[in-house]
């Protein structure tokens, strides 16, 4: 979650930014939360970033739930919010013919008026709790793994591969919970009374293995994203330090650098993305009998040889071309700065309730 850099201490830790001077504490916490935030609420490693490393003083005193919670609170709110732009950008992305934003919004607000805008909120709100738990309580296991009784700081290599183990486990654990927030996204007006019916249908109609639809793209979306993401940004800031007289880029110059980053890494592993998102969609039931009725009225990709991912990507390259792989991320782009920012200032005041400081 979102804490200040002043608990860092060492200079390998995951963004090297924490040990430059920019101008000010606040302004350096920016940076590092930008960045941070970027990650989090795009829709590839969203929820799959490093964790914190908190201080021993911190583990024994318990502030380090304080820092979750303020996160949590965060990260609630945020993502209500934007809820609207998150369910566009899911309709949008299990489309198979061209649809705009402002037709999938009419379309929305006419089946099911202004407050369906937020169908699919709820779960979402709900998993940040436990993911960010198990994904805090996996990552101190892991290091204590690798460290054994050494006592030294854990490299670069060491904190990502222990925090992509983590986030593997998190999201393994609650993976369900992210097919429910899509189906509930997709749903239409009385097709489920909740969280509850629509986990109860899916079990009772499609059985335990749909819980887990999109899970392999899910997980193997972390890859390019985390690494382009790495690599782009020390590329750029090495760039602009050799051919600038200066030992420490600007504040500027960084965050136009993480947003280069970040952005970079969301293009080129949404489409897998994508193929999560239609693959948790897909109704298939245990049966050969038809599907039901009463879901959103859009061309799927269907069961038999699309039921899986090699065969998802290849229908969307058949039948929509490249394009077709990027569906839904104009409204996944304009959604991150709301988030990002509402996330800093919500996060900020929760922390002072809570007794934690970010400077």
């Amino acid at each position: 979650m979102l804490r200040s850099n002043n608990n860092y201490q060492t200079p390998n830790e995951y963004y090297n930014i924490h040990q430059m001077a920019v101008a000010g504490d606040v302004l350096e916490d920016f940076i590092v939360i930008f960045r941070d935030m970027m990650n989090r609420y795009l829709d590839i490693g969203e929820d799959m970033n490093v964790p914190d490393d908190f201080t021993p003083t911190e583990l024994q005193s318990g502030m380090w739930w304080r820092h979750l919670a303020a996160g949590g609170v965060a990260g609630a709110v945020s993502r209500t919010c934007t809820a609207p732009l998150d369910r566009i950008k899911v309709f949008l992305q299990v489309q198979t013919q061209k649809t705009g934003i402002s037709d999938s919004l009419r379309y929305m607000l006419r089946e099911g008026g202004l407050r369906s805008m937020w169908r699919g909120n709820g779960i979402n709100v709900l998993k940040i709790a436990p993911e960010s738990a198990l994904k805090f309580a996996a990552y101190e296991k892991i290091k204590r793994l690798i460290r054994g009784d050494d006592k030294r700081q854990m490299t670069i290599g060491e904190r990502f591969l222990a925090g992509a183990a983590a986030g593997g486990i998190s999201q393994t654990v609650i993976y369900p919970m992210e097919v429910l927030k899509t189906r509930l996204a997709l749903r239409k007006t009385g097709q489920y009374t909740g969280i509850f019916d629509a986990a109860k249908k899916i079990y009772v109609h499609e059985g335990l293995r749909s819980f887990y639809r999109g899970y392999i793209p899910n997980m193997l979306g972390i890859i390019p994203y985390a690494g382009i993401d790495l690599a782009v940004y020390e590329t750029l800031k090495k760039k602009y330090l050799s051919s600038h007289n200066t030992e420490q880029p600007s504040f500027l110059v960084l965050l136009a650098c993480g947003s280069a980053s970040s952005t970079l890494g969301q293009v080129c592993s949404y489409p897998l993305a994508l193929v999560r998102t239609r693959l948790q969609a897909q109704v298939v039931k245990k049966s050969k009998q038809s599907l039901p009725m009463g879901g959103i009225p859009l061309k799927q990709a269907g069961a038999g040889n699309d039921d899986n991912m090699m065969g998802v990507f290849r229908k969307i390259l058949r039948t929509e071309g490249i394009c077709g792989l990027y569906r839904g991320i104009t409204p996944n782009f304009i959604k991150v700065l709301p988030a990002v920012s509402i996330s800093y200032v919500v996060y900020e005041y929760s922390s002072r309730c809570l007794g934690v400081n970010m400077t």
